[in-house]
């Protein structure tokens, strides 16, 4: 959500203006007010345990403190409730959506998912996972160097006329901001398998549709066009967006 202003009086008159001006809080601030409460919460407890032993001792010694009793409750109370506000305030960037996991949810979550900014769960009986929805790339290289897989991970396919060659690709994608809940349910952290099975299977049958000569020159966009609706509509179905798929380099086998 952006910062925006909101005019809320305008006096106007000769040689006066006079504006008030309400400005929503900036996300920045919303993540600083729930690390905040955290800290608050953490330094809280350590003042109650740290009283808590100076009771004892000062008991060890025969010299109680005057009310010590009703200071200790009143320091555990505060803490308590500063600790129950923490856990119930989740704040979620502009590049993530949340995903509520919940003990008093029918199905054990909430079907709505978290969008940016600052949010209350129920304390101690939800939680949230998060997932990015800015663009990721899965790349497929024969380069050793790139790509999560190490050593050659290029995707072999057969043309129609029988030659083999390997392919080089990259996928670029995002999570559907829409369809985050159905990705956790679906995939949970694991939606890369899906992207690199997806991206090779699909390699492998619109390659084969296509003679050598055709791969490399005259129906090279043709193909390259097909296999991105393929793979967006496979993406699409799971879940995620397809923003680019890119055909980065074509290798041959000794024998072409």
């Amino acid at each position: 959500m952006q910062p925006f202003d909101k005019t809320l009086v305008g006096l106007h008159q000769p040689g006066i203006i006079l504006t008030i001006t309400l400005v929503e809080p900036s996300e920045e601030k919303k993540m600083n007010i729930a690390s905040l409460i955290g800290i608050i919460a953490a330094a809280a407890w350590v003042i109650a345990f740290a009283f808590l032993g100076l009771v004892i001792v000062r008991l060890g010694r025969n010299r109680p403190l005057p009310r010590s009793g009703v200071t200790l409750a009143v320091l555990f109370v505060v803490a308590a409730v500063i600790s129950t506000v923490s856990s119930g305030l989740v704040f979620i960037s502009p590049q993530e959506r949340g995903v509520v996991i919940s003990a008093v949810a029918p199905r054990g979550y909430r079907e709505q998912s978290l969008n940016a900014g600052l949010h209350w769960i129920i304390p101690f009986a939800e939680s949230v996972i998060r997932y990015p929805i800015s663009s990721q790339t899965y790349t497929m290289s024969i380069a050793s160097s790139e790509g999560p897989v190490a050593g050659d991970d290029s995707i072999t396919a057969r043309t129609s006329d029988g030659q083999e060659i390997f392919v080089d690709a990259s996928v670029i994608y995002s999570i559907d901001p829409a369809k985050v809940v159905q990705v956790h349910i679906q995939w949970q952290d694991r939606y890369a398998e899906l992207v690199r099975a997806q991206a090779r299977g699909i390699v492998r049958d619109v390659v084969s549709q296509y003679g050598v000569e055709e791969v490399v020159s005259s129906k090279r966009l043709e193909m390259v066009a097909q296999l991105q609706d393929a793979m967006s509509a496979k993406l699409e179905a799971n879940g995620l967006l397809l923003q680019d798929y890119i055909l980065r380099n074509i290798t041959f086998s000794a024998e072409y």
